[in-house]
């Protein structure tokens, strides 16, 4: 396998730095932070590049906040200079990984997506008769850094690049879960349970080393267990099989490499059915010839655009914004068979 050397200079060269921001920005530019960093951007940029280049560069503090919809989940975000070095940092490391990543994985990837994950699952439900569904049980919360880091190793080895990359994953270790328990793990001494663990789910860099982590997981499924059909979104995943008596096996295959990475499954998820059932898969219920909306997906917009409406009502809010929530939407559902729960929603409303 080749290693890489003498990368960190590009991660702090100014042409990438400015690219960076122009990618942290995108979108944000009327969100107070992205605005503050915008009014002085040289200054800011030129300081992020000192502290950098002279590796005195240091994360801020997380702001984090609870979603609960469709479950509860800790979102926390990083400054804004600071997601700057994130689009910095993975634009430099992301083309010497992303040759190493199979092509059934989907989040996080350019020609990749939602869309073409679900467009690929069901061409495979179509083939074959069962699937075992399988997710990681709080998978950011679970990712070891020790693990992580050795796996950046394999590819990368610039001392400096090691650095800002171990920078950035210690950073949110203070953000975690308050409810998250580590899992024991044959082996396990008393330490164990103070490993060093969990990636804060807001970040940039936490969405693409999650797709590390797991590759060697995913090169396992393709070269070992030789499974002709897997689909893999984040730690979603779905193997494919013509009888469930294979899949049991691939179950048990899976738990084992799972539990190397310091990771669990959801066993109770995680079972063979038959894909005529439907495949609960990244907010839709698959079928061989259809595709529905999750009744829970829907239940949640409804709520979601009630409450956009009253705050549009009172004046907080312009009705543009609502009109984008909307059309986003939208565009997202209509990839299943959701015309009549639209016009629906959209005419009561």
């Amino acid at each position: 396998m080749k290693k890489y050397r003498h990368l960190y200079p590009q991660v702090y060269e100014w042409e990438n730095l400015l690219g960076a921001w122009r990618k942290a920005a995108k979108g944000k530019r009327g969100q107070p932070p992205a605005a503050a960093f915008e009014l002085n951007a040289a200054e800011n940029l030129l300081a992020l590049q000192d502290e950098l280049l002279t590796k005195r560069y240091a994360p801020g503090g997380y702001v984090s906040f609870t979603i609960h919809e469709p479950k509860r989940r800790l979102i926390s975000a990083a400054p804004f200079r600071d997601r700057v070095a994130h689009h910095a940092l993975c634009n430099v490391m992301e083309p010497l990984f992303e040759r190493r990543f199979i092509h059934d994985s989907y989040a996080n990837r350019k020609g990749k997506g939602t869309h073409a994950a679900l467009d690929r699952a069901q061409y495979f439900a179509r083939r074959y008769r069962y699937v075992l569904p399988c997710d990681v049980a709080q998978f950011f919360p679970a990712i070891d850094h020790a693990i992580l880091l050795a796996t950046i190793e394999r590819v990368i080895v610039d001392p400096d690049m090691l650095w800002l990359c171990q920078t950035v994953v210690t950073s949110g270790a203070g953000v975690l879960s308050e409810d998250y328990i580590p899992p024991y793990f044959p082996g396990d001494d008393l330490f164990a349970v103070n490993r060093p663990h969990g990636l804060p789910i807001g970040n940039l860099t936490s969405q693409f080393w999650a797709n590390v982590y797991l590759n060697p997981l995913d090169h396992f499924v393709k070269r070992e267990l030789k499974c002709p059909a897997y689909v893999r979104f984040v730690d979603d995943m779905l193997l494919f099989g013509h009888d469930k008596a294979t899949l049991w096996q691939y179950r048990t295959a899976l738990i084992h490499f799972l539990a190397g990475l310091r990771l669990t499954l959801h066993a109770t998820r995680c079972q063979p059915r038959p894909v005529a059932e439907g495949i609960p898969f990244l907010g839709f219920v698959l079928y061989p010839h259809q595709r529905r909306l999750k009744r829970r997906k829907g239940i949640a917009y409804r709520r979601r655009l009630r409450s956009l409406l009253v705050a549009q009502a009172a004046g907080d809010i312009p009705l543009a914004k609502v009109t984008a929530s909307v059309q986003g939407w939208v565009n997202h559902v209509r990839y299943g068979q959701t015309y009549g729960l639209r016009r629906k929603m959209l005419s009561e409303l």
